[in-house]
């Protein structure tokens, strides 16, 4: 898509709906939506925030030229008050995000949009798949990141990444997640995630044998030597093949930094043998890089068997999110101000309770306890002046009979703002900051929180002001509690 404008990359029906506001005289109707999540990807405690840069960029560059305008014209629904409304267009809104890097929880907001109701509508389906694209990413390669226990995690997914963006954009959401570099070249050149790799087995049958394949390869990268030992027979061939390649190739060159990678059969019991037979011969600072349909599970698995990896590289199950294909952001109205700037809150109610919004301008706390961990997130409304001053009440998520008191900690406000009446002042982080930052972030987070099974329910509460307002609401339209 490079060089196209993605504006109308969007659903029709939100510009049925801003030709429509126009229409009925809401042109300047100030309205609030929410971004937020129903459930966390893998049934895990937490998920990752991540796309924020692509957001921010996407909503800088909105625009529609002549084409654009003649095929709204060419529907034949669109009124020409609307069509001259989209040829002048600029963002003219408020936006508040929590920054990337930083675990998110079910149902608090993560971003909210404030703007007329035209813009505003016609955000939701750039915001959403970029939003939910990286932030299910990251969230995987997150886990897949702390099953690996401090080894290293390399992203190979780009060949079964569904789209050009999905490789790019979701090695840059890996690497906020904890990988440490890519196997998708123009990753590394568009984001600086560094970029690596070793060979296929087309390298090992090009040649006259997988020793000469071995030998090549060293003398070509005799700093970066991994080589791929499972084309023929990993243990009869393949390891004594590279030890002698090492050996004739590299120690002369006083080289003892190299590796090997194993993509296929036991990878438990194949690296077992393997660091075996390297130690055996000399080559104790010989890495064992393990691939091969990856994930969180398999790895944990095999560590626990005492595999012998000091690397993995993980490709379709990190890039896809194989096991949890979808990361359910929602972008929700959540208030409308009426002729007198008043904000008044909407609520949308349904039969399924977990689609029933928060309503009102909201803002949300992260609440840390005296060691440092995070314990809960308060979101109350945005004219709150929240008392912190004492021991602080808190009710477990849609169990107000469960609650907790804590004393010694502190609150931080965690949604930042983004854009001021269509101008950005966010000074965007470096993609190591975010790194970064979500390293550090995850390190706050109790280890029950963090778990892959039966995870903790970390608190996400709402303030006493705002589960009034939802329970006035929802008995403004008949529902009892």
């Amino acid at each position: 898509m490079d060089g196209k404008n993605l504006t109308l990359l969007c659903d029709f029906y939100e510009y049925t709906m801003a030709n429509g506001y126009l229409e009925s005289g809401m042109r300047d109707t100030i309205v609030y939506f929410d971004v937020f999540f129903r459930s966390v990807p893998d049934n895990g405690g937490f998920a990752i925030m991540a796309g924020l840069q692509q957001v921010i960029e996407r909503i800088r560059d909105m625009s529609f030229d002549d084409s654009d305008i003649e095929f709204f014209r060419s529907k034949g629904i669109f009124s020409e008050d609307f069509l001259e409304y989209l040829r002048g267009f600029k963002f003219t809104g408020d936006v508040w995000a929590i920054p990337e890097g930083t675990p998110i929880f079910p149902n608090e907001p993560i971003i909210t949009v404030r703007a007329t109701a035209p813009q505003a509508q016609m955000l939701e389906t750039l915001m959403l798949l970029t939003i939910n694209h990286q932030s299910l990413i990251s969230t995987k390669a997150n886990r897949i990141v702390r099953a690996a226990a401090g080894r290293a995690v390399m992203e190979f997914g780009s060949r079964r990444a569904q789209g050009t963006d999905a490789a790019i954009l979701g090695a840059r959401a890996a690497y906020i997640g904890g990988c440490v570099g890519t196997a998708c070249t123009i990753a590394d050149k568009e984001y600086g995630i560094p970029a690596s790799g070793t060979m296929a087995h087309s390298w090992v049958q090009c040649f006259g044998s997988e020793l000469e394949a071995f030998e090549a390869y060293c003398r070509l990268y005799p700093n970066n030597a991994t080589l791929l030992v499972d084309t023929y027979d990993v243990l009869n061939s393949g390891i004594p093949n590279a030890i002698k390649a090492f050996k004739s190739v590299l120690w002369p060159m006083g080289i003892r930094k190299c590796a090997i990678r194993i993509d296929s059969g036991d990878l438990a019991f194949l690296t077992r043998r393997a660091r075996a037979m390297l130690d055996e011969a000399g080559l104790q600072e010989c890495a064992i890089v393990a691939s091969n349909s990856l994930d969180e599970w398999i790895i944990r698995d095999l560590l626990d068997q005492g595999a012998c990896i000091n690397a993995f590289g993980v490709g379709d199950n990190l890039i896809t999110s194989h096991s949890t294909p979808v990361f359910g952001g929602v972008y929700k109205l959540a208030a409308v101000e009426d002729a007198d700037g008043n904000v008044v809150p909407k609520i949308k109610i349904s039969s399924n309770t977990i689609k029933i919004t928060t309503p009102g301008f909201k803002k949300v706390y992260r609440i840390y306890g005296a060691d440092g961990k995070a314990v809960a997130d308060l979101v109350c409304l945005r004219d709150e002046d929240i008392d912190f001053s004492g021991p602080l009440t808190l009710f477990a998520p849609d169990a107000r009979w469960k609650k907790k008191t804590i004393e010694n900690y502190r609150a931080e406000e965690l949604m930042v703002p983004i854009f001021e009446k269509g101008e950005l002042v966010y000074e965007m982080p470096t993609l190591e900051q975010i790194r970064e930052h979500c390293r550090e972030s995850v390190d706050n987070l109790w280890e029950e929180v963090k778990r892959f099974s039966n995870p903790h329910i970390y608190y996400v509460d709402l303030s006493d002001r705002l589960w009034d307002l939802r329970m006035s609401l929802l008995e403004s339209h008949g529902y009892r509690h």
